[in-house]
């Protein structure tokens, strides 16, 4: 199981990897919107925001999201790494329930060039 530290890591080189990002990718990546990511195995919520092409982690909790962040993730710390590190496909993980992503429609046509 990862740790916290772990899933933390991996947010930050996702962070890295979109603000490298070029095309539509970065064009998705660009959303100026809040962002909470549950690691449901670990019981804990990072929230923050997805501004300038990057995610933004200002806070992890205990629980659930205390707040209804307008791009919402939910998945295993485990997939979270591996998706970052390439061995899970975002798609399918989000097509097989895996993963889970809530938000507005508009947001969720922008963010389909990153599936």
């Amino acid at each position: 199981m990862a740790t916290i530290e772990e899933c933390r890591s991996a947010l930050s080189r996702l962070s890295d990897n979109l603000a490298q990002a070029d095309g539509e990718v970065r064009g998705a990546a660009a959303l100026d919107r809040s962002l909470s990511c549950r690691i449901t195995d670990l019981d804990v919520t990072f929230t923050g925001r997805l501004e300038g092409g990057r995610i933004v982690v200002a806070d992890v909790h205990d629980g659930p999201p205390r707040e209804k962040a307008q791009i919402r993730l939910a998945m295993t710390g485990d997939d979270l790494v591996s998706m970052v590190d390439g061995e899970l496909n975002f798609a399918k993980a989000w097509g097989t329930g895996r993963v889970r992503l809530e938000a507005g429609f508009r947001d969720l046509l922008r963010l389909r060039s990153l599936l």
